[in-house]
């Protein structure tokens, strides 16, 4: 299991990350019916943890041979930890308007992948140049938005899109926004931290 977590990352232990990571596995597989297990002892004990009852936003994400599978979650912090993982684990899977259903014989073969957020903060810029300065590259979350339409990008979005000026010209796209609306100095702009866990290094 490898875990990342920013400046200001949840703070999560890396024992609860791999009873998160147990969690959102075996949400996926009772739901495709597969023969249910029971935690070891430590997974369990994690999973009534005092920090994982916490409300905090949350994201599932699924890779197969190193490509998205899926990835839903929430930037708002309405469920528990536990809660939130185990509902987007099922959406991530089942929901993603993206991908075909995850099937049983496939499981196997996937990665799963937990982000918990920090709560968005509003971030105040002058310019597009002045955005560009002040986002902070491998470590932002980020949200735009400009009316009902909005998006985000997690942290781990820029080790594809490292630059500044790539990265939001794609996140303006995922909102079905002009791939240039980020210049205009019009947007909303929220920044959030995540720390990340995944099952595989």
């Amino acid at each position: 299991m490898t875990r990342h977590e920013g400046a200001q990352g949840a703070g999560l232990t890396e024992e609860q990350g791999k009873a998160l990571l147990w969690l959102a596995r075996e949400t996926i597989a009772r739901q495709l019916g597969m023969q249910a297990r029971e935690p070891e002892s430590d997974i369990a004990a994690r999973l009534l943890d005092q920090e994982l009852q916490h409300k905090r936003g949350t994201f599932v994400t699924l890779k197969e041979h190193g490509e998205l599978r899926g990835c839903i979650g929430s930037l708002a912090a309405i469920d528990s930890i536990v809660e939130g993982v185990k509902r987007n684990a099922l959406h991530a899977a089942f929901d993603d308007s993206r991908f075909r259903p995850v099937e049983k014989n496939e499981l196997a073969a996937i990665e799963v992948q937990i982000s918990i957020l920090t709560e968005p903060t509003p971030l105040v810029y002058t310019n597009a140049e002045d955005l560009i300065r002040i986002l902070q590259v491998g470590i932002d979350g980020v949200i735009v938005r400009k009316g009902m339409q909005s998006a985000t990008f997690l942290p781990q979005v820029w080790e594809q899109l490292p630059r500044p000026d790539d990265f939001l010209i794609h996140l303006c796209r995922k909102a079905g926004l002009p791939a240039d609306a980020w210049r205009t100095g019009s947007l909303e702009v929220f920044t959030y931290r995540a720390q990340y866990f995944a099952e595989h290094g």
